[in-house]
C-alpha cells in the first residue's frame, strides 16, 4: 500500500497534485475536512472501497464502497470513522487501477 500525501489548500488556492492509484490499495489521513478525490480516466466505471475497522456486538461493519462511473471524479470524505487504530490512517482499494488517479485533501472546517 502506498501512503498518500495530504495536500492543505490554503487561501489563495491550490493546483492538485494527482498520482496513479497504487494497485495494492492505498492510505491516508483521516478527519474532519479529509477529501479522497479520485479521477477515473478510464472507459470503464470502477469501485473505490474505503476500509471500515472496528465491529459492532461482535460484528463487522460493512466497509464503504463509492462508484466512480468513467471519465468522471468523485470527493469522497474520509471521516475518523475509517482510521485504522493500528496504523492511524485509512486504507483505500479499487478494484482496477487503469486511468485510476487520486489526491488527498484537508480543508479547514470551523
Amino acid at each position: 500500500m502506498a501512503a498518500l500525501s495530504t495536500q492543505v489548500p490554503p487561501l489563495a488556492g491550490l493546483a492538485i497534485n494527482f498520482g496513479s492509484a497504487a494497485a495494492g490499495g492505498d492510505t491516508c489521513l483521516t478527519g474532519a475536512g479529509v477529501v479522497l478525490l479520485v479521477k477515473n480516466g478510464d472507459a470503464s466505471s470502477h469501485t473505490v472501497t474505503l476500509v471500515t475497522p472496528g465491529t459492532v456486538n461482535g460484528l463487522a461493519i460493512a466497509d464503504r464502497p463509492v462508484p466512480v462511473a468513467a471519465g468522471a471524479m468523485e470527493a469522497i470524505p474520509v471521516t475518523a470513522d475509517y482510521r485504522d487504530p493500528a496504523t492511524g490512517r485509512a486504507s483505500i482499494t479499487y478494484d482496477a487501477v487503469t486511468s485510476m488517479q487520486v489526491a488527498v485533501l484537508r480543508v479547514n472546517v470551523s
